[in-house]
């Protein structure tokens, strides 16, 4: 198993090359419902799964970015599907997080029947329960520097309120499980050459699964890399970063992204 390597090739058959549970943190954005032609190549996803999970760690994580298209009138519930099978391969349904795609789509015209899509699914899964959860403390408090009584008032058996001891409101808080990413040409990606590609995922979802579920040293694998988005962050993070994709023209690209990072 190369490290630090970008693989051409059927995911499933270059995964079956690796040992079991050397994978510290999978995120990748596979192919669903038909929506781009990928050069015509087919998508094995209980394979795909399966594999995902023999190569993972215990106590690792597989992001699995992912949404539904709609047919007929009828959204798919591809993702929900996916989601189940991971559980019937032995993975833990960790959490369900949100990717909300700001600007990402059109506002719904007078004559549609329903809301405007604007998000996709982000299913955290775990082998067990995570070896490394790292959550972002990022988010702006509206009430920073203000002061309060601590989480720790509860009612007592007697029906009065003790309160806690008073605290200052920190500037930032953890995040949700609804992280808002703008995205689109410009916000997605940092260099021009991931815009190659016709469906990338911003850069900053991946690292900031990246910073999440891993530490530095631990191997990133992204087994359907495209434009090369995980492996890129990966290694701007101090990560070892596995990539593969069936299509040459994007394991060309996704080469050239990460060979860019330190001229950055």
């Amino acid at each position: 198993m190369k490290i630090n390597h970008i693989y051409h090739g059927n995911c499933v058959d270059v995964m079956r090359t690796f040992p079991e549970r050397v994978i510290d943190l999978t995120v990748t954005s596979p192919p669903y419902d038909n929506l781009r032609t990928y050069k015509g190549y087919t998508f094995n996803f209980e394979e795909i799964a399966k594999e995902l999970y023999r190569v993972t760690k215990q106590g690792g994580v597989v992001v699995w970015v992912v949404g539904d298209a709609t047919i007929k009138g009828s959204e798919t519930g591809t993702s929900f599907r996916q989601a189940l099978y991971f559980m019937e391969c032995g993975f833990n349904l960790h959490d369900t997080m949100i990717y909300l795609k700001n600007g990402a789509s059109f506002p719904a015209g007078k004559n549609s029947n329903r809301y405007s899509q604007v998000f996709e699914y982000m299913f955290v899964f775990s082998k067990g329960k995570p070896t490394t959860a790292n959550l972002l403390k990022d988010k702006p408090n509206k009430w920073a520097g203000s002061s309060t009584f601590g989480v720790s008032s509860n009612r007592q058996k007697n029906g009065g309120i003790k309160k806690g001891s008073k605290r200052t409101v920190g500037k930032f808080g953890y995040r949700n499980n609804v992280w808002e990413i703008p995205n689109g040409k410009g916000y997605s990606a940092s260099d021009d050459i991931a815009y190659e590609h016709p469906a990338i995922f911003p850069e900053a979802l991946a690292e900031g699964h990246i910073l999440t579920w891993s530490n530095e040293g631990d191997i990133i694998l992204d087994p359907m890399c495209g434009s090369g988005t995980t492996c890129k962050m990966a290694k701007l993070n101090g990560r070892d970063y596995i990539g593969i994709d069936i299509a040459e023209e994007y394991v060309e690209m996704a080469r050239r992204r990460v060979e860019g990072v330190s001229e950055e």
